[in-house]
C-alpha cells in the first residue's frame, strides 16, 4: 500500500513537472522593446537590450507569469521618427505583441507612443524624456522615468541652500540641438534663481583642441560652470583641459549623454575628480535591488547598467506585475492592471498619477552626485546623500 501511495505520489510529481514545462514552453507572452541597437545611440541600447534580457531571463526562472515565459521582442528604432514608426509597427503587425516597453530618443518615442494610443496598445516609456510625451492625454503611454522638466530640481535645490554664494554662471556645450535645449532650460532655471549668466559657449564635437573656448571662460571668472556634452570624449576632453588651464570654479556641473557614458571615466583620467553630475539614478539609491542589479550587471556584461539598463529593468519588471495582476492578457486588461500599478524597484516607488498637465507618469526625484577619491557619491538630496559634497574643490 505504502509502495502504491509513493509510486501515485512521484506520478503526480512528475506529471505536474511536464505540465509546467510544457506551460512554460508554450505560448509566451509577448512584450515588445522599442530600442535604438544602430545608429548614434547604439551602444546605449545594447546597454538596455541587455539589461531586458536579464530581468526577462531572472523572471522566466522563477516560473514566468502565469506559468508562461516572458518573450522579448525586439525592434530597432535607428534612434529616429521614421525607424521609431517601422518598428513599431512591425511589433504590432507582425509580432503580435501585448504590450511595448522602451523609448529612448525623444523624437522616435514621440513618434511611436502616437502610434500606440492609436493602435490602443500600452507602452511603457523607460528613458525618453521629453515632457510633451505625458502631456496628451494619452491612456494607453506611461512613464517610468523623469521628464525633462524635472531634471534640474535637485541642482536647483542644491544652488538655493548649499551653494548659496554661487551667484555667476557660465555655459560651455557640443554644437547640437539636444545640448543647446539643455542650455536653454539650465539659462532659464539659472535666471529665476538670480543667477548672472556671463557667457556661454559653443564647440563642434570632435575640435582636437578646447582651449581657447575655455580661456574665453576663465576670463570671466564664473562660480559655477555647467558643462555639456552629447559624447564622452568631448565631456572627458572638457574636463581634462578645464583642469590642464587651473579653471577651478566652486561648482563643476557636467550634463548631457557624454558624461553619464561608461568610458567617459577612462577618458577623462583623474580629472573627472570633484565634477557634479545630475543623475537620474545611481546603484548607491537604496532602493531595493539596485545595488545587487548593478553588482549582477557588471559580473555578466562586463560593464556597469548605469541609469539606462536599470530603466529597462524597472520597465520589465513593472510589465511583468502588470501581466501577473491583469484579469484578462489583453491590451486593455493590461492597461488597466499598469494603471493601478504601485510597486517598488530598483529605481524607486513606481506609480503613474496625475500631475500639472501631465498624466500616467511617474514621479522620481533626481540626484546630485559627486566623483570623490575616484568613488562616485550622492551629494544632494540630503536624504539620500551618501557623502557630503566637497563644494570649492581643491586645485
Amino acid at each position: 500500500m505504502i509502495k502504491k501511495a509513493a509510486i501515485a505520489i512521484s506520478f503526480i510529481t512528475l506529471f505536474s513537472g511536464i505540465m509546467l514545462s510544457r506551460a512554460l514552453a508554450a505560448d509566451p507572452l509577448k512584450t515588445g522593446v522599442l530600442l535604438p541597437l544602430t545608429g548614434r545611440h547604439a551602444a546605449i541600447g545594447q546597454i538596455q537590450k541587455n539589461a531586458v534580457q536579464m530581468t526577462i531571463a531572472e523572471i522566466n526562472a522563477r516560473g514566468g507569469i502565469k506559468d508562461r515565459k516572458i518573450e522579448a521582442v525586439l525592434a530597432d528604432t535607428k534612434g529616429t521618427p521614421d525607424g521609431g514608426r517601422a518598428a513599431i509597427r512591425k511589433l504590432l503587425q507582425t509580432d503580435n505583441v501585448l504590450v511595448i516597453s522602451g523609448g529612448f530618443s525623444n523624437s522616435a518615442t514621440w513618434a511611436t507612443s502616437a502610434i500606440a494610443q492609436h493602435s490602443r496598445i500600452p507602452f511603457v516609456v523607460t528613458s525618453a524624456s521629453a515632457d510633451k510625451i505625458t502631456e496628451q492625454g494619452w491612456e494607453y503611454v506611461f512613464r517610468l522615468n523623469q521628464p525633462l522638466g524635472e531634471r534640474l530640481e535637485a541642482l536647483a535645490s542644491f544652488l538655493i541652500t548649499t551653494a548659496s554664494d554661487i551667484k555667476s554662471v557660465a555655459i560651455v556645450q557640443t554644437q547640437s540641438l539636444q545640448s543647446s535645449a539643455a542650455a536653454r532650460r539650465f539659462s532659464i532655471r539659472s535666471d529665476a534663481l538670480g543667477l548672472v549668466l556671463v557667457t556661454r559657449e559653443r564647440f563642434e564635437t570632435g575640435v582636437p583642441n578646447l582651449s581657447q573656448t575655455l580661456v574665453r571662460v576663465q576670463t570671466k571668472n564664473p562660480d559655477c560652470v555647467y558643462a555639456i556634452a552629447d559624447d564622452a570624449s568631448s565631456a572627458a576632453m572638457l574636463v581634462r583641459q578645464t583642469r590642464a588651464l587651473k579653471l577651478n570654479p566652486k561648482l563643476f556641473v557636467g550634463e548631457g549623454n557624454g558624461f553619464e557614458q561608461t568610458d567617459f571615466l577612462s577618458q577623462a583620467g583623474k580629472s573627472y575628480n570633484y565634477i557634479v553630475n545630475t543623475a537620474l539614478w545611481t546603484p548607491l539609491v537604496p532602493h531595493r535591488g539596485a545595488a545587487a542589479f548593478n553588482k549582477r550587471f557588471i559580473a555578466r556584461y562586463k560593464t556597469p547598467p548605469g541609469r539606462y539598463g536599470a530603466e529597462a529593468c524597472a520597465g520589465i519588471m513593472v510589465i511583468a506585475d502588470a501581466l501577473k495582476r491583469a484579469r484578462q492578457l489583453t491590451p486593455a486588461a493590461i492597461r488597466d492592471a499598469l494603471s493601478r500599478t504601485d510597486m517598488m524597484t530598483l529605481l524607486g516607488p513606481i506609480k503613474f498619477v496625475a500631475y500639472d498637465n501631465k498624466s500616467q507618469q511617474n514621479k522620481l526625484p533626481a540626484y546630485l552626485v559627486q566623483w570623490i577619491n575616484a568613488k562616485q557619491e550622492i551629494i544632494w538630496p540630503k536624504e539620500f546623500a551618501t557623502h557630503k559634497p566637497i563644494y570649492t574643490p581643491p586645485q
